[in-house]
């Protein structure tokens, strides 16, 4: 029987020494199969050949974003290629979404007997900027304040895991009731959900940033976003549940969440993000979200 190839695209700067070269292609080369290796160093890391069985994507949620991003402008044999993870992130929202957890070594024991789910991605009109489109989630408000303020205060170079989290967490907590409410006109598939909220996110997976479970409805796959917001009165309320997450005593918050295919939204601020990536958009700038669905296949 003639042994599938894999073409193995790592980020050699994400994870520890069980996350390196020679450890993956030992294990996967160990597991039966063929490994093409490349790094997202290099610059011809893109030229996936059509015959490839498997894409493996070794990194965080940045490397897989940068991979998809790719993949998605390639020609439909390649984008239908099954993808497969191997996270090696910090929080790898976009593996725990689709249930890839573990060790490295039974996740690629599991390839042999794969089950495939189909993913959808976010496409995002009337914005000059790239990236258009998202896997994980394009918002305004707290999130994307968060991520300023982390790069701001240096603690995006934390290179521990958990204090990395923890400091995000803290972060929030303290952003979190001081932040203002500003008003959302929202169209959430022909209804107006406006008002003056927190944050606003359309939602493609579970997770997002310090691992926060906004979403625990939702599924990548399923052909709709969930959208989540948390309206300006519960500022105090959230940040009591950030306070509880940052103590392991995790109290119950329900976020609004509301399922959607077709989103039309304006945010009176400038705070806003796609995925991992901050953006610059005026206030009150008009954005259409639509789902695309099935536009990329993964191995879980």
């Amino acid at each position: 029987m003639q042994m599938k190839t894999i073409h193995l695209i790592h980020n050699p700067g994400a994870g520890d020494e069980a996350h390196s070269k020679s450890t993956l292609v030992r294990l996967i080369e160990g597991a039966g199969y063929v490994c093409r290796y490349c790094s997202t160093d290099d610059d011809n890391w893109q030229n996936i050949d059509p015959q490839t069985d498997i894409i493996v994507i070794a990194g965080g949620d940045g490397t897989v974003k940068e991979v998809v991003t790719a993949l998605l402008e390639k020609e439909r044999a390649v984008k239908r290629t099954p993808i497969a993870i191997l996270p090696c992130g910090t929080a790898n929202n976009i593996a725990t979404s689709l249930n890839i957890k573990g060790e490295l070594i039974d996740i690629i024991r599991s390839w042999s007997h794969p089950q495939t789910t189909a993913i959808d991605v976010g496409e995002i009109f009337d914005i000059d900027e790239k990236p258009d489109f998202f896997i994980e989630s394009f918002g305004y408000g707290l999130f994307p304040y968060l991520m300023k303020e982390m790069k701001k205060k240096g603690k995006d170079d934390i290179e521990d895991k958990d204090e990395k989290m923890k400091a995000a967490l803290q972060l929030m907590h303290d952003i979190s009731q001081k932040y203002q409410p500003h008003y959302c006109e929202l169209i959430i598939d022909g209804e107006d959900h406006s008002g003056e909220f927190l944050m606003a996110e359309i939602m493609n997976t579970r997770f997002i940033g310090p691992n926060l479970f906004l979403s625990p409805h939702g599924h990548p796959g399923d052909g709709t976003f969930e959208v989540v917001l948390i309206p300006g009165e519960d500022q105090s309320k959230f940040a009591a549940y950030i306070n509880s997450k940052i103590n392991n005593a995790e109290m119950v918050y329900s976020f609004i969440t509301i399922k959607a295919e077709d989103v039309r939204i304006k945010w009176n601020g400038k705070h806003v993000h796609v995925d991992d990536q901050q953006i610059t958009l005026n206030e009150n700038t008009p954005v259409h979200v639509r789902v695309q669905k099935n536009a990329l296949v993964f191995l879980t």
